[in-house]
């Protein structure tokens, strides 16, 4: 997805003077989440996001159109003809397609809708192709299921606000966005976790692998697109990560909602493509596959049905480390991941079920083979229940093409797995646990029952298992000596019929007992 501002310099520009009445992104947040009320009834809460997701996306670009359209009047003393110039805007908007013109229809609401953002799609082929046309399952023009009514209060509650570039800052529009996805994960928690990963975990994988502006990051698993909405926020938006931002994701709504995240956390020139990453990747160089400084994912864990008898005979040599079955494809994102590392400075922070650190059969084999690489640098255990929609514990494997010299032939095991906050429905991990957890692998030494760094020669004797709690210290328990024991017990058992004495003497002392 490529979106570049062209026209005259507009340094000089003045901004509109828009009074904000809402400046923090909770509170649009929950305006926002508002849309999902007026849908509620008709719509399922397992569809609002497909419903609210273009709607506000439709209304930020026209929003976003109209301050274009202001700055280059403003610009031009007032031409009309030079503010409508295609270069003087992101994207394009037809006669016909701009917000205010579905807010001025009363009758078929939803064929409105419908036509403006298929206009909008068409004029757009190049940034904005399946974006809206991507949430085939929102039903716009079934007037049994969404009548005008509903939809006229829709759109007006959504024209009560606006929501252009000085509006709201890229991270307050972003944030609130961000709060959105959340709540849908939250509504959905049987499928929320394909497409929403826990923001502090994101937080630590990024922290993990520093990307440094200039650098090129890449989610073959990319969902939503939080991962790479935080290397960039990570590097501060600098310029020098424009064209250098890349993702693929099988889900095709899911890539739509992705590239909107991305524009609405005011991300430049990235690519989010659609597509089956371990049946065919999309980023190639030739008859190789592209490789990138960091690769970052969340993939689905233990993937059935994913492609193993394809992936045995690899077009890109993926398969390095032998065939896999059908019935897991931990290990085949793994291997894809690696591949997509550059071969001089790449790092790759993976989130993977925590089975990958000990299961056997060729899985052992790969975990043997990754080992004996010396590309992995640390392992890092999660709490369970962090991430939704499953019981399954979670691990961070940090990968590394390049590791500095004090860390060859070692491997850095964290057990994070008491590092968290407890809340009533899930755990989650407060900046200060990613804070800690990070502390841990930077320091890279021996702390006894949290961090052991052990040796390629350690792992090789104890079968290449990287099941953490193989190698951390634990802290040496108290040899009590059973004469003890029985000593305690029976001066116990004392205490506990003079106590008994007690109470029944004063029992009768105070006539309650005869």
């Amino acid at each position: 997805m490529t979106q570049k501002i062209k026209g005259k310099n507009r340094k000089n520009s003045k901004k509109p003077a828009i009074e904000k009445e809402e400046t923090t992104s909770q509170k649009l947040f929950s305006h926002i989440f508002e849309c999902c009320n007026i849908l509620r009834g008709p719509i399922n809460q397992d569809e609002y996001k497909s419903y609210v997701t273009p709607i506000l996306f439709f209304k930020r670009l026209s929003d976003v159109y109209d301050e274009e359209i202001k700055e280059a009047l403003e610009i031009s003393g007032g031409d009309a003809e030079y503010a409508a110039f295609p270069e003087n805007h992101r994207f394009v908007i037809p006669q016909g397609c701009h917000w205010n013109d579905v807010r001025e229809v009363s009758m078929d609401v939803g064929s409105a809708i419908v036509m403006a953002m298929n206009g909008v799609e068409r004029a757009n082929p190049d940034t904005l192709f399946g974006v809206f046309s991507s949430f085939d399952d929102a039903t716009w023009t079934d007037k049994a299921k969404l009548t005008d009514e509903r939809l006229k209060n829709l759109v007006e509650h959504m024209s009560s606000i606006r929501v252009g570039n000085h509006d709201y800052s890229a991270d307050v529009m972003g944030d609130a966005y961000e709060f959105l996805i959340k709540r849908f994960a939250d509504l959905s928690k049987k499928n929320a976790g394909e497409f929403y990963t826990p923001r502090p975990v994101v937080r630590l994988m990024v922290m993990l692998l520093s990307p440094k502006p200039g650098e090129t990051v890449y989610d073959p698993a990319a969902g939503t697109g939080g991962m790479l909405i935080e290397a960039i926020r990570y590097m501060k938006g600098d310029r020098l990560t424009y064209g250098r931002i890349y993702g693929q994701e099988k889900n095709l709504a899911t890539s739509a909602i992705a590239r909107m995240n991305l524009f609405l956390h005011g991300a430049r020139d990235f690519q989010v493509t659609q597509g089956d990453t371990l049946r065919s990747p999309n980023y190639l160089e030739g008859e190789r596959m592209k490789t990138f400084d960091c690769v970052i994912a969340n993939p689905p864990f233990s993937l059935k049905n994913w492609g193993a008898d394809q992936f045995a005979s690899d077009d890109y040599g993926r398969n390095m480390w032998g065939h896999l079955s059908d019935s897991n494809g931990d290990c085949a994102w793994l291997q894809h991941m690696i591949k997509s590392m550059n071969e001089e400075n790449g790092r790759c922070a993976v989130v993977l079920p925590q089975g990958v650190l000990f299961r056997s059969g060729q899985e052992g084999e790969v975990r043997k083979q990754l080992v004996l690489s010396d590309k992995l640098e640390c392992v890092i255990t999660l709490a369970g229940g962090i991430f939704y929609s499953t019981g399954v514990s979670a691990c961070i494997l940090l990968l590394n093409n390049r590791k500095e010299e004090s860390h060859k032939g070692k491997i850095c095991l964290v057990d994070a797995t008491k590092i968290y906050t407890p809340q009533r429905a899930q755990n989650i991990l407060e900046d200060a646990d990613v804070e800690t957890i990070f502390s841990l692998y930077k320091k890279y030494e021996n702390v006894i029952e949290k961090v052991h760094i052990v040796t390629i020669k350690e792992v090789e004797e104890k079968g290449y298992t990287l099941a953490v709690n193989n190698y951390i210290e634990k802290k040496k328990q108290e040899v009590v000596s059973p004469a003890e024991v029985r000593k305690q017990y029976f001066d116990a058992l004392e205490e506990v019929y003079r106590a008994e004495e007690r109470m029944k003497r004063l029992l009768e002392e105070g006539g309650y007992v005869h």
